[in-house]
């Protein structure tokens, strides 16, 4: 005989259960975050071992879930015995000139738990922010800790109910999946949705560890870390793993508002940001003197402020015997930096990973000698322990020197451009030179640019070349992208030579928008579907609208400009007919803004204030006054 149970008991075994799960924790303590709305538990249970949970609104959100880790044979969080507690608050602002907005907010609460496992100590650290919560595990210097190896990360996350996860890995695209059949491991930062609730969970202060994903878990509904490269990791004096990070909104656009938690969790500056790192636009030159040269020109003219000689301009980048002290006869590299440096143009170099590992000490003070801006590393180590120590090493030398950085490849953020605010950018994403479509394009701003700014290699089409191999998106979207996707240091003009590009009234926009803002806003989005942001820098405002697979409609007001003020709308979009059209607007505070934009498309707009008309009379007026 079948058996049912009346929907009048449900509750009842709910609550029941939820009391079991309670019961299974026998002492814990929570951390709340400065507006009450974020909380997060921590607890010892039954069997001892160290668990937490999160809740947000009161809810839930993540279920009683392990923490730990493996070292050689012991299971730090097994048999845990809570030794102290410190508890400290945290309220502060802090400068960001070289971000999305130039000032941070920085409050949480923190509690950190001095733990031990038989004879080895640890410590948890946790900060909980507003719709955030942080944790990382402190390994102190203890007898035979030095010698021993980390052979996994026990950190689960196990949700109340079912998830979809956005898969992908390092630059490739994003596939949407139950967490429950995920098969594959995914990157940090993973944005998981159910409909009601949006998730970021994320890495912040990668020094020294391995690249750790996540993999499906061994519970229902639930996560695990995994190490993709090493099979152990050795911690070093006073070791100090990544943050795990966990962020909650109701809305996708909310998640937003989570982009700078790396930032807060890396330390400072030791030193004022050189005059030397500045942000920009950047063009990319052929392996030649003249084509060098018409790129500054064309730089001077579209108020860029940089080029780049790719790989190729010492010799064939993956082959040992390549010096990149040495440069190729086509390029007189002397002539094109005095030339740059005449026209406040700087030159970037590329270095693959095979002359930086061998010769980076002797290139940084070659490389200032010679007058050069910045390096780009390519293919670098981002997966290994030995290659991310490696590349934060050397990230501080090129910051020391006064170099900016953008690295190339698999290497992603984790906030260490706070530390080194010579690191501008970096790859991890899969941009325009890998074909990315709309949906790819309009999910990224609620993933990979979660972790911080990402380097995209735009491929602008021109009347010589219409880059259609890489390009599946509108011209508009293209100019679009150039406001939501943040990166100090952007890549315009990927493939093209200056002379294609006579087509200046499609490009304008690339000459006027800038790459560091004052303030960013996410107005609207559904992640894969469209994206509204908007950006200030000084008094104009720039948004960037970009629609997914589909065509998309909807009215925006425009709540985000100074009351009483009068504003000039110059909009960039598609004609309809494969290139660019520009109308103009008047708008004011609380406008509503009309979006209508087929599938692939985009807008770009550029909001000026408006200068006031000035009558003949007080043009007379003021002559007069000066004659007195």
């Amino acid at each position: 005989m079948k058996r049912t149970i009346s929907r009048h008991l449900l509750p009842i075994l709910f609550m029941l259960m939820h009391a079991k799960s309670h019961a299974q924790v026998k002492s814990s303590c929570k951390v709340y975050a400065p507006d009450k709305t974020t909380c997060m538990e921590i607890g010892v249970s039954t069997k001892g071992k160290l668990v937490y949970r999160v809740l947000f609104a009161g809810r839930e959100t993540v279920s009683w879930s392990a923490l730990g880790f493996v070292v050689d044979h012991t299971s730090a969080g097994e048999m845990t015995v809570i030794k102290n507690k410190k508890q400290k608050s945290n309220r502060e602002k802090f400068a960001c000139p070289l971000g999305e907005e130039d000032t941070v907010t920085n409050n949480y609460n923190q509690l950190e738990l001095s733990c031990a496992t038989g004879s080895l100590t640890y410590n948890l650290m946790i900060r909980v922010f507003d719709g955030s919560v942080a944790f990382r595990y402190i390994l102190p210097a203890q007898p035979g800790v030095e010698n021993a190896s980390i052979h996994q990360e026990n950190t689960g996350f196990i949700f109340p109910g079912s998830y979809s996860i956005y898969q992908y890995n390092q630059e490739s695209v994003f596939t949407p999946v139950s967490i429950d059949t995920l098969d594959q491991t995914c990157d940090f930062p993973a944005t998981l949705v159910n409909g009601k609730l949006f998730i970021s969970i994320g890495e912040a202060c990668n020094e020294n560890y391995t690249k750790a994903e996540l993999k499906k878990g061994t519970a229902p509904h639930s996560l695990a870390i995994a190490f993709r490269k090493n099979t152990s990791v050795k911690p070093v004096h006073a070791y100090q793993m990544p943050w795990r990070t966990i962020s909650i909104s109701t809305t996708a656009v909310g998640l937003h508002q989570f982009s700078t938690l790396n930032l807060k969790l890396s330390p400072p500056a030791t030193k004022e940001i050189p005059a030397s790192v500045k942000p920009g636009k950047l063009i990319r030159a052929q392996l030649n003197t003249q084509s060098g040269l018409d790129c500054i020109e064309f730089a001077v003219k579209h108020h860029f402020q940089y080029i780049l000689f790719d790989a190729g301009w010492y010799g064939a980048e993956f082959r040992s015997t390549s010096d990149p002290t040495l440069v190729i006869p086509a390029i007189d590299m002397p002539q094109v930096i005095r030339h740059a440096k005449d026209n406040g143009i700087g030159v970037i170099l590329y270095v693959n990973y095979v002359g930086l590992r061998a010769r980076l000490d002797t290139l940084l003070p070659l490389y200032k000698s010679w007058g050069v801006a910045g390096l780009k590393f390519g293919f670098v180590d981002g997966l290994t322990q030995d290659g991310i120590a490696w590349l934060v090493s050397a990230i501080q030398k090129v910051n020391d020197y006064g170099f900016i950085l953008d690295i190339h490849d698999n290497y992603k953020p984790t906030g260490l451009s706070r530390t080194y605010p010579a690191l501008l950018t970096q790859e991890g994403v899969r941009g325009d030179e890998n074909s990315p479509d709309a949906f790819h394009n309009t999910l990224l701003p609620f993933t990979r640019f979660l972790a911080g700014p990402a380097d995209f290699t735009f491929c602008f089409p021109n009347e010589n070349n219409s880059y259609s191999k890489n390009l599946k998106v509108s011209k508009a979207q293209q100019l679009a992208l150039s406001v939501v996707y943040f990166s100090p240091l952007q890549s315009i003009f990927w493939y093209g030579l200056p002379k294609e590009y006579t087509n200046e009234n499609e490009i304008n926009f690339f000459t006027l928008v800038p790459t560091v803002w004052n303030e960013s806003h996410y107005l609207s989005g559904a992640p894969g579907r469209y994206i509204s942001v908007a950006r200030r820098h000084g008094t104009t405002w720039y948004i960037g609208n970009a629609a997914g697979p589909e065509d998309w409609k909807q009215n925006l007001a425009l709540e985000f400009l100074t009351p009483q003020k009068n504003y000039t709308a110059t909009i960039y979009e598609d004609d309809g007919l494969g290139s660019i059209r520009k109308r103009t607007l008047i708008v004011k505070k609380g406008d509503i803004f009309s979006i209508d934009i087929k599938a692939k498309g985009g807008q770009a707009i550029m909001i000026e204030l408006s200068v006031p008309a000035i009558s003949v009379s007080t043009l007379r007026n003021l002559s007069m006054a000066r004659v007195r």
